[in-house]
């Protein structure tokens, strides 16, 4: 079992998107998350796949810290019932202590949110300020799309092709379960 000061953080959307896939994948990586001792990471909110990971963490017996906004404290919903509950002042306050209480990033469905915050970690990786792992769950393929993105980007010469190893994607939660006892070992 991994060491209970190990936190993952989870950048995820907070809609649940079309497909219950996204949902229920949602549940079963907080549950994982729980079940191997590590606490949860992430953007404090009660709905959406947000909601989805931070009740099935919380259902297992698992650690949370929420971060979240003052602007988005209502519209996220912001779930004060977690073990660590902090407000920013803004976006780029959240994201930084999300990033600075973590051990790992991993990226479920999500949408324009998610994007900023992997492409930041992603972009921080890049230029050497972190060696944190990131890992995507492509529940439904969903993340093919980026994958397309992150080829063309490489093959147009706009980033050398190493920047596709800063990142890992898997299709489904035991892969991405394992990988995750690989890193945080």
């Amino acid at each position: 079992m991994a060491n209970s000061t190990q936190s993952v953080c989870v950048y995820c959307g907070s809609r649940k998107g079309r497909h219950a896939a996204y949902e229920a994948d949602a549940r079963a990586v907080g549950a994982a998350i729980a079940e191997n001792g590590w606490r949860l990471v992430y953007g404090a909110g009660d709905v959406g796949l947000m909601g989805a990971v931070a009740n099935a963490t919380q259902r297992a017996g698992g650690e949370t810290f929420g971060v979240i906004p003052t602007h988005l404290l209502d519209w996220e919903v912001g779930k004060r019932d977690l073990t660590r509950f902090v407000v920013t002042e803004n976006m780029h306050e959240r994201k930084k202590v999300m990033y600075m209480n973590s051990d790992a990033i991993v990226v479920l469905p999500g949408g324009a949110g998610s994007l900023d915050e992997f492409f930041e970690v992603l972009t921080w990786r890049q230029l050497g300020l972190h060696e944190k792992p990131i890992f995507f769950l492509n529940t439904a393929d969903y993340w093919a799309p980026l994958a397309a993105l992150m080829d063309h980007v490489v093959e147009e010469g706009f980033a050398d092709a190493t920047i596709k190893d800063f990142y890992r994607m898997f299709d489904d939660v035991p892969a991405l379960t394992e990988a995750l006892r690989s890193a945080l070992s």
